[in-house]
């Protein structure tokens, strides 16, 4: 099941994340439905529902989180694999935690360029740049990648919870070796929850967010990793954000939209 949840309440900087879900559903008609690389149609196999948004007008903070977390918790007893739809990364909380909820214990893989593990932005604690902060009020057996911009107390936050962050200067400079991947999925439990937000990709491959950072992620090693993690992992769900969308530059739209069917195949 997709569930775009298009909030935006608490950007900073560039805009337009609400928009992000219709843009990902207007691309996906175009990726193709056969993967050459797994030899599979996934769709037709397992098959796919792409669900209305959830409707979050007059929501913000909390109230906003709880509707989502109701949706996908309703999903969960269902029997259904959620993917969820942002949005800015507030949003990702919700789900988390209803999959937390729903198998016990998980570790949860954070693709980034931001650590969002801030107590408090901009006087809410339910801002994109604190929803790992709520996350780790519930648990903190998460690993990060991709990081490369954070404030100091999100630095001394990582060393006193032993977050595992796998900084993107770290990566690039050999410092966890050649083996880095096997490092990250190794670090997890056997049930993993992936939030993975666009900007974790270098600006050069996804201009279309909101914060985007040098020195990012490419595709080809993206792949890579999310390959070798749903071969040794059971991925239980995912959520993709922070996708704002470009009038007139459609590129990075449908490279969302092929990231959520290749996380599929990948995890299924």
């Amino acid at each position: 099941m997709i569930l775009p949840a298009p909030y935006e309440a608490t950007t900073s900087y560039g805009k337009g994340t609400s928009l992000g879900p219709s843009a990902i559903y207007r691309a996906s008609h175009y990726v193709e439905f056969f993967d050459e690389e797994l030899n599979r149609e996934l769709c037709f196999e397992k098959g796919i529902a792409s669900l209305a948004p959830v409707d979050l007008s007059g929501k913000r903070g909390k109230p906003a989180l709880d509707l989502i977390y109701g949706k996908v918790s309703g999903l969960l007893k269902d029997g259904k694999y959620v993917v969820t739809l942002g949005g800015e990364h507030t949003i990702s909380t919700a789900p988390i935690k209803a999959h937390f909820d729903f198998f016990g214990n998980l570790s949860v893989l954070h693709f980034d360029a931001h650590s969002d593990l801030r107590d408090e932005y901009e006087g809410t604690k339910y801002s994109h740049a604190c929803f790992a902060s709520r996350v780790a009020e519930f648990t903190t057996d998460i690993t990060q990648i991709g990081i490369r911009a954070q404030c100091k107390e999100e630095y001394e936050f990582i060393k006193k919870n032993k977050i595992r962050t796998f900084y993107s200067y770290a990566v690039r400079n050999g410092l966890h070796g050649k083996n880095w991947m096997d490092k990250v999925v190794g670090s997890l439990k056997k049930n993993v929850y992936v939030t993975f937000d666009v900007d974790y990709f270098d600006p050069s491959v996804m201009p279309s967010t909101g914060t985007p950072e040098p020195m990012g992620f490419y595709w080809e090693e993206t792949m890579q990793l999310l390959k070798k993690l749903g071969a040794e992992k059971n991925v239980v769900g995912f959520d993709v954000v922070e996708l704002a969308p470009m009038k007139g530059f459609t590129y990075p739209d449908f490279l969302t939209a092929k990231l959520v069917y290749k996380m599929l195949n990948y995890f299924l």
